[in-house]
């Protein structure tokens, strides 16, 4: 069996490493150069131009492929974004198997186990073709360089902005605006607030290493929790009348709450199931095309339950619990809204990135 790696520090509380390569694609590289740079930020930055050190790409269709697995929540984000505004056809997706060893990502379900656009066995080559002896951890999602097979950049809070402003020119037509012009000032301190109490969260709780720290963290996530769902139970998106960046960050975690948060992180005050108005807030999301779509429930379990050794040394992965509860009728339609606003949805997912029948409702129900 391959080294899993380390993911709890015995009597430490968990802390993230948030540095990425936080070179940007962008539609004009000479102008995000004469920008300032962006202020510290976990979620993000629109309006600013590189990292000190960073650099500009060019939005070029067909040059880059996007690296990232189903079974990682950041990962699934690039996936929603890049779906709902129809990138499919003009930036390839590379999908990893869902369970990795110290040495990170592998692509073990295509043929050959080699990614069949980068020819690559393991995420790692691309990030050496760039960064030898790379030191940080392979993450996923990552966006990579096909001429070159180096990675450009895993600094995933900023892909999405990018998706939806740099990359506008390639958007479908009906594409949602995910990041509307009069929810901008309130969608910065939620999504920060919903990425490091929620996102994180659940992290922070299941890599807790002693109890004081667990205790902590489970306090925290369960306060943002509460309050989510009374912020939700008089609007039908978290900012709005359509669904935006800050509900797509929402969603990954929501998503991977029942099945694996509540058993293997530990977060086990109760299921989502048993919230009105987030879990109806989830089957809304889960039942719109270009969320649900993009969720694999079989690949999520494999992941934490077989990568996270420390705390489950056995690799047993749970059969439960059903999900045939997804396609349950939400009702949030009485709050108003819709989801894509004046836009349409994204049309039927392409084949070669469905997802596998009897791992999703969705699926098995059509």
């Amino acid at each position: 069996m391959s080294e899993q790696g380390s993911y709890v520090t015995t009597g430490e509380a968990y802390e993230r490493d948030t540095q990425y390569i936080e070179d940007r694609i962008v539609a004009d590289p000479a102008a995000v150069r004469n920008l300032p740079a962006p202020p510290p930020s976990k979620v993000g930055s629109l309006g600013f131009g590189l990292a000190p050190g960073a650099e500009a790409w060019p939005v070029e269709p067909g040059r880059y492929r996007l690296v990232a697995a189903p079974a990682c929540p950041w990962a699934n984000r690039t996936l929603i974004v890049r779906r709902l505004l129809g990138l499919e056809d003009v930036i390839s997706l590379g999908r990893p198997g869902p369970v990795h060893d110290a040495r990170s990502w592998t692509f073990d379900l295509d043929p050959d186990g080699r990614d069949p656009v980068l020819g690559t066995e393991r995420l790692q080559e691309n990030y050496f073709a760039r960064f030898p002896d790379y030191p940080r951890g392979i993450t996923v999602p990552a966006i990579v360089d096909v001429p070159s097979g180096g990675v450009v950049t895993n600094d995933y809070p900023q892909i999405t902005l990018d998706f939806s402003t740099q990359w506008r020119e390639f958007h479908r037509p009906g594409a949602p605006n995910l990041l509307p012009e009069e929810h901008l000032e309130d969608m910065w301190p939620l999504m920060t607030r919903i990425f490091t109490e929620v996102n994180n969260g659940v992290y922070r709780c299941g890599f807790a290493g002693d109890q004081a720290s667990y205790d902590a963290a489970y306090e925290r996530l369960w306060t943002a929790l509460d309050w989510l769902e009374e912020r939700l139970a008089t609007r039908r998106y978290l900012l709005g009348d359509t669904i935006t960046e800050a509900d797509v960050r929402l969603f990954t975690t929501l998503a991977r709450f029942d099945p694996v948060y509540h058993g293997h992180f530990k977060t086990n005050r109760n299921k989502l199931a048993e919230m009105e108005h987030l879990w109806g807030y989830a089957r809304d999301l889960f039942q719109t095309p270009g969320f649900g779509d993009t969720v694999d429930f079989v690949q999520i379990k494999q992941h934490y339950y077989e990568t996270h050794t420390d705390i489950n040394p056995t690799r047993i992965v749970p059969d439960g619990p059903e999900l045939g509860n997804w396609l349950d009728p939400h009702d949030r339609e009485r709050l108003g809204g819709s989801p894509f606003g004046d836009g349409t949805p994204p049309g039927p997912v392409p084949a070669g990135e469905r997802v596998l029948a009897g791992h999703n409702p969705l699926v098995d129900r059509e």
